[in-house]
């Protein structure tokens, strides 16, 4: 098996055209931080409100999470709807379905009154229990889509060859082609007068002021962005003095693969134990089966080529698949309580806003994130800003998930010190990474193709943890707060900032 790395489905089938970087000092009424789904449509919502806005993006557009999603526009995220009643009330329950529904429809209209060719289809999303365990957790989300009116059918078997006890059809929901979509509104914000900047890290906010005065940005190479409001949408908030955001978010990767095979007229998601999606889309006129699943902490757990082995092996058994052409992973942040982070980034930076921790639902809460930081740049005040707070503190679920992810980082920490480099530098073989002593620090060795050694010292630029070798993907993973680097130490993900110490 080979894994292609940074190869989704949707970057492979989508051409876009580059955008220089930042080269400049600029200024700008509003700031957004992040060109994925979140940053493009909140750019495009302001710009078309007659805000001077720019769109900074630290890589390549679509390059980060939002290129590598499952590309489902639904309400439905999991078991989550009877736990979300628990612990908000039924009325806070209903305003997150309402707002996920009201960013569903958003992306409809857009799709229809344009004429978009980005594959969108009405589909069902569909929960189902293959254990009785797990049907009794099924039972209680039946009954809170009844309390909540969501329309919703119950079924007792499935369209492919996977025996259940029940499953949960959330009505009316979709899929799309997410790349091609957000290209348009990318193409209408530039035409609006909107200035989007690749290849541009921003790392600091300069300035702390009161009132409506102007903040300085400060970008990785020196220049600065003056602006009036800043929308901080990157995947991990680029700025963490007050929030505190790595002790209240944790990284999980998942993984996909397009394999060639039957059509199926939902999309599905079990609520057993591995995880496994199922839904159908069209590559090149085939019809091909997009699963996924084996989600974990980053940086934790099994070797991660496994992960891909063992969605292979799903495929093969229940669908008779032996041709997959596509395999790809993402990263998504998940908060204490599940509900995403969106409204006011801090208090001692006026007008700063964030958005964050959509678990693996982007596509819908990250337009709604969009249309929300919209509404806030323009005074508006709606019902769901009380709901999405980032400072907010739900006593229940809060409390046990802050002591169980701190917890779990501190014994990560302690094991990366202690647990000893046993293998030497002639150990490493070409394409794979590992722990060795260089110089009398513990370090991560990495020989590519062309047989050279990459050395780096393997203590995360964040908080001081080790970093974990992933075979999969040829990264450096931090299994404590989500940090990623490339197998030469450069950063793919935060929170961390600066590159791993190269020392070969």
């Amino acid at each position: 098996m080979s894994v292609q790395k940074h190869d989704s489905y949707w970057l492979d089938s989508t051409n876009l055209s580059p955008h220089e970087p930042l080269t400049e000092n600029i200024k700008t009424e509003v700031a957004v931080v992040g060109g994925g789904i979140t940053g493009i449509t909140a750019a495009y919502l302001l710009a078309k409100e007659g805000k001077k806005v720019i769109l900074l993006e630290a890589d390549r557009l679509f390059h980060g999470t939002t290129g590598f999603t499952t590309a489902k526009i639904t309400s439905q995220h999991g078991l989550f709807y009877d736990e979300l009643i628990q612990h908000v009330g039924e009325e806070k329950a209903r305003i997150y379905y309402q707002t996920n529904e009201k960013a569903k429809k958003f992306i409809e209209a857009i799709v229809n009154e344009n004429n978009i060719d980005c594959d969108f289809e009405k589909k069902d999303a569909v929960l189902y229990a293959v254990s009785k365990k797990s049907n009794e957790k099924l039972e209680k989300e039946i009954k809170a889509y009844e309390e909540l009116g969501i329309p919703h059918e119950v079924v007792h078997e499935l369209p492919y060859n996977v025996k259940i006890e029940r499953a949960l059809h959330m009505k009316d929901q979709a899929q799309f082609h997410p790349l091609h979509y957000l290209s348009f509104l990318v193409d209408e914000f530039l035409k609006l007068g909107g200035k989007l900047f690749e290849h541009t890290v921003v790392v600091d906010v300069l300035t702390n002021t009161t009132g409506d005065q102007p903040k300085t940005l400060e970008t990785r190479d020196g220049h600065t962005i003056t602006c009036e409001h800043l929308l901080s949408c990157s995947h991990f908030p680029f700025y963490d003095r007050e929030n505190l955001f790595f002790s209240r978010l944790h990284a999980e990767r998942s993984y996909i693969v397009a394999a060639k095979g039957k059509d199926v007229p939902g999309m599905y998601i079990n609520v057993d134990s591995p995880s496994r999606s199922v839904r159908s889309v069209k590559i090149k006129g085939e019809t091909h089966l997009l699963l996924g699943g084996e989600g974990h902490k980053t940086g934790q757990g099994k070797s991660t080529t496994e992960h891909f082995q063992a969605l292979e092996a799903f495929g093969r058994d229940v669908f008779g698949s032996e041709e997959f052409p596509f395999e790809w992973s993402t990263q998504d942040l998940y908060t204490l309580d599940k509900i995403p982070y969106i409204g006011v980034l801090t208090g001692n930076i006026t007008n700063s806003y964030v958005a964050t921790g959509y678990r693996k639902w982007g596509m819908t809460s990250g337009t709604a994130a969009g249309l929300i930081l919209r509404d806030y740049v323009l005074g508006h005040e709606t019902e769901e800003m009380d709901l999405y707070q980032p400072d907010r503190f739900i006593a229940d679920p809060s409390v046990k998930q802050l002591l169980k992810h701190n917890s779990d980082v501190a014994g990560h920490f302690l094991a990366g010190k202690i647990t000893p480099s046993e293998k030497k530098l002639e150990d490493v073989q070409v394409g794979e990474g590992i722990h060795v002593v260089y110089d009398g620090l513990k370090s991560g060795a990495y020989r590519d193709d062309d047989g050279k050694l990459h050395i780096v010292d393997t203590t995360c630029k964040h908080m001081g943890c080790e970093v974990a070798w992933n075979s999969g993907e040829l990264t450096w993973d931090c299994p404590c707060h989500g940090s990623r680097y490339n197998f030469d130490g450069t950063v793919i993900e935060g929170p961390a900032k600066e590159p791993l110490d190269k020392l070969y």
